[in-house]
């Protein structure tokens, strides 16, 4: 058990001259920048998505209770 936890130890400790983590252990600032926008735009969106859906159940749910007390008190 020991000799693999130490083989994945190892694996993560390669050095960045190994194979194509070379390339990838170097971004340029401008290619890091674009990264990071792309990833926060994903994010954006997303959360508008969450916010309409959030915004569409309160609706929902305020129409029931508002259609719930109309018919109580109509009745």
């Amino acid at each position: 058990m020991t000799e693999v936890l130490e083989q994945a130890v190892a694996r993560f400790r390669q050095e960045p001259g190994d194979g194509l983590q070379a390339e990838s252990a170097r971004v340029s600032a401008a290619a890091f920048r674009a990264s990071i926008q792309s990833r926060l735009g994903s994010v954006e969106r997303d959360l508008r998505e969450v916010k309409g859906r959030i915004n569409g159940l309160i609706f929902v749910v305020a129409g029931a209770v508002i259609t719930q007390v109309v018919l109580r008190v109509a009745s």
